[in-house]
């Protein structure tokens, strides 16, 4: 009985430490989706500025 509960225990807190490095990875994921986000806005809006001034070449975007 009591080598099944450390199995138990065993398997549950492999389980629980996938669970949070799942969860750390998807945080991460999320952080650098939001900075691409914000890059594409940042992009967008200046893009927007040069067309609207006339201008036809704006500088090329650095390359991540």
């Amino acid at each position: 009985m009591e080598t099944t509960m450390q199995q138990l225990q065993s398997r549950f807190q492999n389980l629980s430490d996938q669970i949070i490095s799942r969860m750390d990875e998807m945080g991460t994921r999320i952080d650098d989706l939001e900075k691409n986000v914000a890059e594409l806005m940042t992009q967008a809006g200046a893009e927007d500025h040069y067309k609207s001034n006339g201008i036809e070449e704006r500088p090329s975007w650095p390359k991540h």
